[in-house]
């Protein structure tokens, strides 16, 4: 392997072949002397882009964004709630009799598969509250999870964290934070590196992981977002979501060093292997099942309950619409 050149500055991260060198600071701004961090800023674009994404598109899917909307916020906060305790939960000896630290967020710390879950989980109680069909939303909701891992993954970068093992590919990286983090943790009995048994040198630079994963959830959106215009049944978009995240992450996750394990077993390499294996078999089951009876998988959109709900919420806005217009121009008359 080429060895790259020693950097001291934390915040300096270099692309050694391919001649890149960024000095970013993970401190974006401050606010009456709160440090609002970049790993924030870009969790928060990814997350708005999401949602400025799927919801003018729910119709597509049967789904009254009115009706949804309590759904998505519940969502998001499921989402940020499930993502902290997942990661907490598998560093417990790290955070067990420190509150402050727990509830501390803004230099990193979520699990996207403690996301994914907490989103779900909450989510679905409030699509069931609001009458929201759940399978239709979850095929647009997957495409929104696209968007926002493909985006908030470079959180990492700007944090030089999620990093892979040592590589002399065209995309190695490194950076002061990477070099410092692999001498402190791989050369002490108690580093977490040194004791997963990774041989690891700061001479060397690692796999940007972060580009791999946010590359190919990117890459899934734009070819979801084409596909879900032609897709079969309800549930369809999700499954595939299952076996194209399940399959990049079992990959990429055998690559990192700061994996979340059980013993020797990685626990998202583990779940995501399941979780594609799963995904393709009912995607198999399913395939045979629509082809064979097509008529019993009608698409949810395409149905009378869909399209009289969609009516009525149509309805509904241009009243309120045209009532808010009387209000204004009653307001406007006062004030001449």
């Amino acid at each position: 392997m080429t060895e790259v050149q020693t950097i001291s500055d934390p915040n300096v991260i270099s692309f050694p072949k391919l001649g890149w060198e960024f000095r970013i600071d993970p401190t974006a701004f401050t606010i009456f002397g709160l440090d609002i961090q970049w790993y924030g800023v870009i969790i928060v674009t990814g997350l708005l882009l999401a949602i400025l994404y799927c919801f003018p598109r729910m119709k597509r899917f049967g789904i009254d964004s009115d009706r949804a909307t309590d759904a998505v916020i519940a969502g998001v906060i499921g989402g940020i709630i499930g993502a902290r305790l997942y990661y907490v939960a598998f560093r417990w000896d790290e955070y067990k009799g420190d509150i402050k630290a727990i509830l501390n967020t803004r230099n990193g710390g979520l699990a996207i598969y403690g996301g994914i879950i907490g989103a779900v989980l909450v989510g679905l109680i409030f699509c069931k509250i609001r009458k929201v069909k759940m399978l239709p939303m979850l095929d647009i909701s997957v495409i929104g999870f696209l968007i926002g891992q493909g985006v908030g993954r470079w959180g990492n970068f700007v944090n030089q964290e999620a990093f892979g093992t040592n590589t002399d590919s065209l995309f190695g990286m490194t950076g002061g934070r990477i070099q410092n983090t692999i001498m402190s943790s791989s050369a002490f009995l108690d580093g977490e590196m040194y004791q997963k048994g990774l041989e690891m040198s700061e001479k060397y630079a690692v796999h940007p992981c972060f580009l791999y994963e946010s590359a190919w959830c990117l890459l899934g959106f734009l070819i979801f977002a084409f596909f879900s215009k032609k897709r079969k049944y309800d549930g369809q978009i999700l499954l595939m979501y299952m076996a194209w995240y399940g399959a990049e992450r079992f990959v990429v996750e055998g690559l990192r060093t700061d994996s979340l394990m059980i013993g020797n077993i990685r626990i998202s390499q583990a779940l995501s292997l399941v979780i594609c294996i799963v995904s393709i078999i009912l995607q198999i089951i399913f395939h045979f099942r629509v082809k064979r009876d097509p008529e019993k998988y009608v698409l949810y959109v395409d149905t009378e309950e869909s399209k009289l709900l969609l009516e009525e919420s149509k309805v509904k806005n241009s009243k309120k619409k045209s009532n808010e217009n009387i209000k204004e121009e009653n307001q406007n008359g006062t004030d001449n």
